[in-house]
């Protein structure tokens, strides 16, 4: 899961789909396109509301996107097309660019649309990217069992 500062979107993504799948069969993590936030923990925000729904991401540390992402995970999903723009700029070969996806194309197939970076947003911001998350992870977790069982 990827984001632009690794605080507030992607460690919802992450914390949602990690709750949803075998913790024996998936490892799901998240980074951020930027490094301003590197081994700092999501924003308060972000925690609050993953709590609302017994999803503990207070434990999580920012990371950056690294080239080597390519070669650990199998699944990169990212949160808008800036993001999307900066993982592709990593990618050096077709194989690693197929690995990344818009994480809405999961609910909506080639639409490309965003998840909306709530950190200068409403407050409720927060509760509405929760639950976008949520209705996509529902769908990413359902085809990660399927596939890999």
């Amino acid at each position: 899961m990827v984001c632009l500062g690794n605080i507030c979107r992607s460690p919802l993504a992450e914390g949602i789909l990690a709750s949803k799948l075998p913790k024996d069969k998936f490892r799901v993590d998240s980074a951020g396109t930027g490094s301003w936030h590197i081994n700092q923990p999501p924003d308060t925000r972000s925690i609050a509301t993953a709590k609302k729904y017994n999803i503990d991401i207070s434990n999580q540390k920012g990371k950056h996107f690294q080239k080597s992402d390519f070669e650990i995970y199998d699944y990169i999903y990212v949160m808008d097309q800036s993001n999307y723009d900066n993982v592709i700029e990593l990618s050096e070969t077709p194989e690693q660019k197929a690995k990344v996806q818009m994480i809405l194309n999961e609910l909506f197939p080639d639409e490309n649309v965003d998840i909306p970076d709530p950190y200068f947003g409403l407050p409720n911001g927060f509760e509405i990217v929760y639950k976008m998350l949520d209705e996509v992870c529902d769908i990413i977790a359902k085809k990660l069992i399927a596939k890999h069982q």
